[in-house]
């Protein structure tokens, strides 16, 4: 799953329904936007622990690590904002996105009251794109420890 695919379904939702998207797209917007951010961190945990695209690697233990990350242990890792200091600016803030796109996708996929505007939609959609490539583009021993951050028990 590629994370910039995600963010390129959350904003074919927007377009759908003649310029004015149903709540329903709207609701799945923001759920495929969460996805990116989730999607890009599972990602960035295989490739940088166990070796990314033409590495030799057990492709079975890439898949496990990739599917390792657990939504709320990593909400409560990104929420932590003493550890969440340590790391570079960029990544800090795909660590606060995650938890503000996290509980965005919560309400849109489980609260029948809700009502999402696409103006605010749309912005969520970005944030979390940039977030993405912010974070994509920090040097690999930095994400490499992230990713150890939000995958394994921190142990004083």
């Amino acid at each position: 799953m590629l994370p910039l695919d995600l963010i390129a379904t959350a904003g074919a939702l927007l377009k759908a329904g003649n310029g004015k998207p149903t709540q329903a797209n709207l609701r799945r917007a923001h759920s495929s936007a969460y996805y990116a951010l989730f999607h890009c961190l599972a990602r960035d945990c295989a490739d940088t622990l166990l070796g990314g695209t033409g590495a030799a690697k057990s492709r079975g233990a890439w898949r496990q690590t990739y599917r390792a990350l657990e939504h709320k242990k990593s909400k409560d890792a990104c929420r932590n904002r003493a550890w969440v200091a340590k790391f570079p600016q960029p990544i800090a803030d795909f660590a606060n996105a995650f938890v503000s796109m996290q509980e965005k996708r919560h309400l849109a996929d489980y609260d029948p009251t809700i009502r999402l505007t696409k103006s605010e939609v749309t912005t969520d959609i970005a944030l979390s794109e940039q977030a993405i490539k912010d974070f994509k583009i920090q040097p690999i021993k930095d994400r490499r420890a992230f990713c150890a951050y939000v995958l394994f028990k921190v142990r004083d």
